[in-house]
């Protein structure tokens, strides 16, 4: 039997804080309710967007349990269930699916610089033991192991294995895997300077596993939505460039700093980053302003775009 496949949009979440680091569990309704009302067709929640090597066990597991009971709607609801070990992997990923969770995102584990054959072995020992669906995700600028083609279509041959999402360097990687035609939602990086987005949608990606449809969730559906005809292409290739320097704005400093700090100077809920990270300088943030504010972004989603002056100011 083929496995399902997610196509679109599917947004890394960022965590949004309070003022004193605790968990905003309002602040995640809100932006639940913003990526569904956009259309996105999923959500990481804990991922490398959500500072997710920061927060405590505790809190992963009342994140996981709280959000989940703001679920509505077809917007998929899937968990970044990385541990230090497959024990800790497997342990997060059975208690997300106890939640209910739609599936789990998992990397190598960070800081190991394990070899590609015992990450292999690491993904397939937690597909073997999850309740859930499993995506992996090749992140080689966080984890130091950069899977191979071959690699992942090993992987891809898990029947619990549903989504890829790639953030390779080496962009004729993604035409190899999408010439082998896996059973499972091919999706990359938002991320220009990677140069994954145009190849993936054009060789017959499914779609973008994004961290730009935080703050333009309408704009990245239409980036992500699979070439099933002519004019997709079309439509595909307008929004790209109508939205490139949003998209080189987000990857201009370490994720989530430049688009956590975007949102939280437009009004969205995001808070402080979790030290020793901090919010981008006025002067670099004043830059993301200008493109929000010459995108309209206003007008689009009723944002407040402050004025470079009263941000330098604060």
């Amino acid at each position: 039997m083929a496995k399902r496949r997610i196509t679109g949009s599917f947004v890394a979440l960022i965590t949004p804080m309070n003022e004193d680091y605790s968990i905003d569990m309002g602040g995640f309704g809100t932006l639940l309710d913003f990526q569904r009302d956009a259309g996105s067709s999923a959500v990481l929640i804990m991922g490398s967007s959500g500072e997710v090597s920061m927060l405590s066990t505790e809190e992963r597991h009342q994140i996981v349990a709280e959000t989940m009971r703001m679920k509505k709607g077809a917007m998929e609801h899937w968990y970044g269930c990385t541990g230090p070990s497959t024990e800790a992997t497997i342990a997060y990923v059975r208690q997300a699916a106890g939640e209910g969770a739609d599936g789990a995102i998992i990397a190598a584990p960070a800081y190991i610089c394990a070899s590609n054959a015992d990450i292999v072995r690491f993904f397939l020992d937690v597909a073997d033991a999850s309740p859930i669906p499993i995506g992996i995700y090749n992140n080689p600028p966080r984890v130091k192991t950069d899977l191979s083609a071959e690699d992942i279509l090993q992987i891809a041959a898990h029947p619990n294995v549903l989504v890829h999402k790639e953030s390779t360097g080496r962009v004729g990687q993604v035409g190899q895997i999408c010439a082998a035609d896996p059973d499972l939602s091919i999706m990359c990086c938002c991320s220009p300077n990677l140069g994954l987005v145009v190849p993936t949608m054009s060789l017959g990606g499914h779609g973008t596993a994004n961290m730009t449809g935080n703050i333009i969730p309408r704009e990245m559906v239409e980036i992500s939505t699979p070439w099933d005809d002519p004019a997709q292409a079309l439509r595909f290739r307008q929004a790209y460039l109508d939205n490139l320097e949003m998209l080189h704005f987000v990857y201009s400093a370490v994720n989530p700093v430049p688009v956590k700090s975007l949102m939280a100077a437009v009004g969205l809920p995001a808070g402080p980053l979790r030290k020793p990270l901090s919010h981008l300088s006025p002067e670099h943030l004043a830059q993301g302003l200008k493109v929000a504010r010459d995108m309209k972004l206003d007008e689009r989603y009723g944002f407040t775009i402050p004025d470079a002056m009263s941000v330098a100011a604060e």
